[in-house]
């Protein structure tokens, strides 16, 4: 009974840390805020939002028609109605969802953004006073005896107390939450954060990799591939344990080199686990591959009609044809090669289905990392396909998908009639919150675009609002975006913060005036890591949330791809989407279990090309070189100086990460709305029941 009261516990906890969230500058549909040169005529909102001026108009049509007479209500009701125009309003608008009318109101004296109890002051002040569709009434809709939200009520009408009132509509500020006090959210932490005096790293194993993903079942294992696309199972041994990846070279978990075409800037570009892996054993592989080679490399060419683009036009680099060369997203299963997939050590390298094919104009710049984000759904990143500066101008081509991020429902797969309908790339279907249902001429895959080559994207582990993409540059800056629904993130209209000039342009351009251009939060000159101002080529890595450099945590890591730099990022002020980068050293332990190359004229390690971060299920960092597999440790190893550690304390204990996993990812949606209620008394129940059973 004592284990089952342990899991239950343990659930509960996993399932508030799941539909917690942290202020950052989003709106209630996850955009981000708009950049207005003045304040809105009616809602006081101004330099960011999250309405535009028709909305503002509409929300001051709407308050019109609420005919509030008393002048203090009134006051308080605008206020709450224009929290929707808030930068900060997927906060305090917590699920997420359209049905919300109110944002979570302040009833906590404490509260950091709260010096009144102003879900209180609402009830005082409006309780008697009667409202034309009241926005109060929204949640009652559906109940047996509740008003139309077109009739005329009262608080006092709806709620029988202020304690009820502020049950359904209050909330408090903390950590990792805002609420609404009648004002703008502003954040006030504005402590000073310091950079970390180095990262410490060890080397624990050789080999060449391109994408690491930690084993979906929580364990100390982690899937590695290489570029010309094999992939290899690993242990990962535990910190300060002196151990090393436990690989076997010639036992791979599955070899896709048939189908994969490798050079330079082609092959299995990327790789992604399902959530639910260890139930369904479902893998997903993003690579390259030559139809002139393969008869299965098939699929439409990227320059098409569509976009305006003739490929008889199109010269290709290196002699090939058009399209030549595919970017292809595959499934593959471990059924049949193991009962439970969490103990799988191989997989059968024929594909359950073909995901998306599209062909490339060129043979650069196709990125080509895939990753599942905490919704659930399948993030794809696509580069601008090359040809150097873009020439015809994918990236902000609405309906091409070169220069974008996109977002696949990969779990309801479509029929062909469905696939031909919508005129899809292959077997997924599109979430329903994509924003081309707000932007007709975007096309439906499309998450973000305006960008050149993102080179490794992720997810916070600890805040899902916050996805982050390294962008490679063209001839000046490298640049690291927080990727928001909708974002247009520049390129080729910008470089970075510059704005820029192509050479030339057969395909058009797009003038900086007629996008909404959103700006790198980081990233570096090419000046600032090589004097001829061209080896220089971003790497995106991870906010650090392991327990083992508290002095590098919650700073975003991340390197140049020629070993140039290690850059760790901090938000200043937290929680508000600003970034201050710092440059810091890297050196190798004394005790390192394999010893680290040395870097000619520095005390730091040869590192190579950094080519991607890793992460494992404990949250520890991982740098991928050409020289081998590193791991961010603890500063005293290197004798660096952090305050934080405590270097008597007992080390982790090998298992299963304490992070909650993948299945509370639909919590995502509903944070601390009507989910969030319905889980803690599910747990309640639960605990009961176990204790009556005791």
């Amino acid at each position: 009974m004592r284990l089952l009261h342990q899991f239950f516990f343990c659930l509960f906890l996993s399932s508030c840390f799941a539909l917690s969230s942290l202020a950052l500058p989003l709106c209630s549909d996850s955009r981000a805020p708009l950049e207005v040169n003045s304040t809105l005529s009616f809602c006081p909102y101004k330099v960011k939002t999250c309405c535009n001026t028709m909305e503002d108009s509409n929300l001051n049509k709407q308050f019109q028609a609420m005919n509030i007479s008393d002048k203090g209500c009134a006051s308080v009701v605008k206020s709450i109605l224009c929290a929707k125009c808030d930068p900060y309003s997927s906060d305090l608008f917590r699920d997420n969802s359209d049905q919300q009318s109110v944002p979570i109101l302040c009833n906590s004296t404490s509260s950091a953004n709260s010096t009144t109890d102003f879900c209180s002051e609402t009830w005082e002040t409006c309780q008697n006073v009667s409202i034309s569709g009241s926005l109060f009434a929204a949640s009652l809709q559906g109940r047996a005896g509740a008003p139309s939200n077109n009739n005329t009520s009262k608080l006092a009408d709806l709620w029988q107390s202020k304690t009820d009132f502020c049950s359904a509509f209050g909330g408090a500020s903390s950590n990792e939450t805002v609420c609404f006090n009648g004002e703008p959210v502003t954040l006030n932490d504005t402590t000073p954060v310091k950079p970390p005096s180095g990262l410490c790293l060890e080397k624990i194993g050789n080999g060449s990799y391109l994408n690491m993903v930690p084993h979906p079942d929580g364990s100390n294992r982690a899937f590695f591939s290489t570029q010309p696309g094999i992939v290899f199972l690993a242990g990962i041994p535990d910190q300060d344990s002196g151990g090393v990846l436990d690989v076997d070279p010639s036992s791979p978990f599955v070899d896709l080199t048939d189908e994969i075409h490798f050079d330079t800037e082609f092959g299995m570009m990327g790789m992604a686990f399902h959530p639910k892996f260890a139930q369904n054993g479902r893998f997903f592989a993003s690579f390259n591959c030559d139809k002139s080679k393969w008869p299965g490399c098939t699929g439409r060419c990227s320059c098409n009609s569509d976009v305006n683009c003739d490929p008889s036009k199109i010269t290709p680099d290196s002699g090939s044809q058009p399209c030549q060369y595919q970017t292809v997203i595959a499934e593959y299963t471990t059924n049949g090669t193991s009962s439970d997939p969490s103990k799988a050590k191989n997989a059968k390298p024929t594909e359950v289905r073909r995901i998306f094919t599209m062909g490339l104009p060129f043979t650069s710049h196709h990125a080509g990392q895939i990753l599942f984000g905490p919704d659930g759904y399948l993030y794809f990143m696509m580069g601008d396909g090359g040809g150097g500066a873009d020439p015809y101008n994918f990236s902000q081509n609405k309906k091409s998908l070169l220069g974008k991020i996109m977002r696949l429902d990969v779990d309801n797969i479509p029929s062909a009639s469905e696939i031909s309908k919508m005129g899809l790339w292959g077997n997924y279907t599109i979430p329903k919150d994509n924003p081309f249902r707000e932007d007709k001429d975007l096309e439906p895959e499309i998450w973000a675009v305006g960008l050149r080559n993102p080179w490794r994207c992720s997810f916070d582990s600890s805040r899902p609002s916050y996805f982050m993409c390294a962008d490679v540059g063209q001839d000046t800056y490298e640049e690291v975006d927080l990727i928001t629904k909708g974002g247009n993130y520049g390129w080729r209209v910008y470089e970075g913060p510059n704005i820029f000039h192509p050479e030339s342009s057969p395909g058009g351009n797009t003038s900086a005036k007629s996008v909404n251009t959103i700006l790198p939060v980081m990233g570096y000159n090419h000046s600032e890591v090589d004097s001829s101002g061209k080896s220089a080529s971003i790497t995106g890595g991870y906010f650090y949330r392991s327990e083992t450099d508290p002095c590098t945590a919650g700073m975003y890591v991340y390197a140049d791809l020629y070993g140039n730099g290690v850059w760790a990022g901090i938000e200043t002020p937290a929680n508000s989407g600003n970034f201050v980068s710092n440059r810091t050293t890297f050196n190798c332990a004394d005790d390192s279990p394999m010893k680290c190359s040395d870097s000619p004229g520095s005390s730091g390690p040869s590192l190579g090309y950094v080519f991607s971060f890793g992460e494992d299920n404990n949250k520890d960092i991982y740098l991928l070189t050409s020289n081998g597999v590193y791991r961010v440790v603890r500063p005293s190893r290197c004798n660096l100086t952090c305050s934080k550690e405590n270097s008597t304390a007992a080390r982790r204990n090998p298992g299963p990460s304490s992070s909650p996993s993948s299945s509370s990812s639909s919590c995502y949606k509903h944070m601390n709305g009507f989910y969030g209620s319905l889980m803690v008394l599910f747990v309640s129940l639960s605990l009961i029941l176990l204790g009556s059973l005791n």
